[in-house]
């Protein structure tokens, strides 16, 4: 799971780039994050299918 600081940057970083251009560091460290929040939702949804059990 991704930590509360590192959601707080994302959020961050998103409201500065509504206000102006993103320089090329902040880009990068962009990225990076929103890929690593991307990589952990996608491991914690595969878990939640695995869990799932059909019953009919």
């Amino acid at each position: 799971m991704v930590s509360k600081e590192k959601i707080n940057r994302i959020n961050e970083l998103a409201r500065i780039s509504k206000e102006r251009e993103l320089s090329a560091l902040e880009k990068e460290e962009q990225q990076k994050l929103r890929k690593e929040y991307i990589n952990s939702f996608r491991k914690s949804f595969a878990k939640q299918l695995e869990n799932i059990e059909l019953v009919d």
